[in-house]
């Protein structure tokens, strides 16, 4: 696909998005590796707009440069989105009490703390994303190891054979402590996400590096 043809196609699917505004967003492509460029009002949008360029047949990387402007109406004081952001988490039932921390410093927020899975730690990070302020999230929430590095690696390659999702037979693991790389090709955004979630559904997983390669 010649990089103008998938330059229309990756602008056709930010304006065919409803959760974000894409009129500010410029879109430059080079050997099917994608640029965005420009602003958003919130932090949800920029998250969004990296989402719908993923889904895009033939993107093979995306370079992120979005700026977040907050509209002055929305503009909230450090204090106040913190305890927002507390708050929100705090709600999870699926969190221990207290689990995670809060600290927030010109609406960029920073979550800090230990939980048991992944899907907890991407649930705080969700959830905090879509409050109204939020420039940035920088989520350094650990996730305690529960598994050997054998048994962790195993588990995955099972997780991967199962996926209807994934063509595992070109992705390669190497996986030290509770902490995983991705490795080898996939056909699309898409499968490499799910190759992705395979790996952090596993009990152990402590982080994953994907560097699987697109096309």
């Amino acid at each position: 696909m010649l990089d103008t043809e998938l330059r229309r196609h990756v602008l056709d699917e930010l304006d065919f998005d409803p959760s974000l505004d894409a009129r500010n967003i410029g879109v430059t492509v080079q050997n099917a590796i994608v640029t965005l460029a420009g602003h958003v009002g919130s932090y949800a949008e920029k998250y969004n707009a990296e989402r719908a360029t993923q889904r895009v047949k033939g993107v093979r990387g995306i370079v992120e440069e979005i700026a977040v402007r907050v509209p002055s109406s929305a503009l909230t004081d450090d204090g106040k989105l913190a305890k927002r952001a507390a708050d929100v988490i705090a709600w999870d039932a699926s969190l221990p009490p207290d689990a995670v921390k809060v600290k927030v410093q010109n609406g960029w927020v920073t979550l800090s703390g230990t939980v048991d899975w992944q899907y907890q730690r991407t649930a705080c990070e969700s959830a905090v994303r879509r409050l109204s302020g939020v420039v940035g999230v920088a989520n350094l929430i650990a996730i305690k190891p529960h598994l050997s590095a054998v048994d962790v690696k195993a588990s995955i390659d099972r997780a991967l054979q199962r996926s209807a999702e994934i063509e595992s037979r070109n992705i390669t693991l190497n996986v030290s402590g509770g902490a995983v790389t991705l490795q080898g090709g996939v056909q699309s955004w898409h499968e490499r996400d799910a190759a992705q979630r395979a790996a952090w559904s596993v009990p152990g997983v402590t982080s994953v590096v994907n560097r699987l390669v697109v096309g």
